[in-house]
């Protein structure tokens, strides 16, 4: 059983060049629960989730202070190899984006590029996958045809699966729905409350009442600050800090 706090954020501050994009932020973020993170446009959200699986590397520029650990080894320890954490860390994007591959090649891709090809193993990878991802029952029969062949909820729903086809630890999720309409919407949370089963899974998202369906934690983010952590339940009927009841009774926004 790992700590079930076994993300833990310590005075974790981000800059984009001379931008201080998060200031001295502290969370511990628990195991096989939905954290959701919420507060306006730029306030550091998306920057936070981000560096949970170092996606930030990409940009140049960038440095931080503090430190994220995952089960108690920081994500910057020399000895840590960026590709193996982001087998340990998925993430889903605001815009899905499938390959222009088939529905199965987009599923088996980081074990392709792993170099596991093994058709019982990719077959078995897929399957698991797409049952995973509530996707299997709708396109078990289509696998070899386009991923670009279906809808938008099923793209997303698509991305999922190729997230957890390398059985990760955690799952990232930025504004995971942003682009999709409502019915969609609901089936990618009722999928989120399953996944929770097996996944950590951290969501960026700017729909309060998606956070208040889903989340078993919320995080409220303010120019870069953490305002307030709490249990859902609390920060949305009883919050401690008058900028979390004026930003969720739309005060602010």
């Amino acid at each position: 059983m790992l700590d079930p706090s076994y993300i833990k954020i310590q005075d974790f501050s981000f800059w984009y060049g001379a931008k201080k994009a998060l200031h001295g932020i502290n969370m511990d973020i628990p195991e096989s629960q939905i954290t959701a993170l919420i507060g306006p446009s730029g306030c550091g959200k998306s920057t936070l989730l981000r560096n949970m699986n170092r996606m930030n590397d990409l940009i140049d520029g960038v440095r931080h202070e503090g430190d994220i650990t995952l089960d108690g080894t920081s994500l910057y320890d020399p000895t840590v190899e960026v590709i193996s954490l982001r087998k340990r860390v998925g993430m889903v994007f605001q815009k899905y984006n499938p390959f222009a591959k088939t529905i199965y090649e987009n599923v088996v891709f980081s074990l392709r590029v792993a170099g596991r090809n093994s058709k019982k193993e990719l077959d078995e990878t897929v399957e698991r996958s797409l049952k995973g991802a509530a996707l299997w029952d709708e396109v078990k029969d289509r696998l070899h045809e386009s991923a670009f062949s279906l809808s938008g909820g099923q793209m997303q729903r698509l991305c999922i699966a190729r997230a957890i086809a390398n059985r990760p630890q955690i799952l990232l999720m930025d504004e995971p729905c942003a682009a999709l309409d409502p019915i969609a919407t609901l089936k990618i949370e009722e999928l989120m409350l399953k996944l929770k089963e097996e996944f950590t899974i951290v969501i960026v998202t700017h729909n309060m009442q998606q956070a208040m369906r889903c989340s078993d934690k919320t995080a409220f983010f303010y120019l870069g600050k953490l305002i307030e952590f709490n249990d859902t339940k609390s920060i949305f009927e009883t919050p401690k800090e008058a900028q979390t009841e004026e930003y969720i009774s739309g005060r602010f926004s």
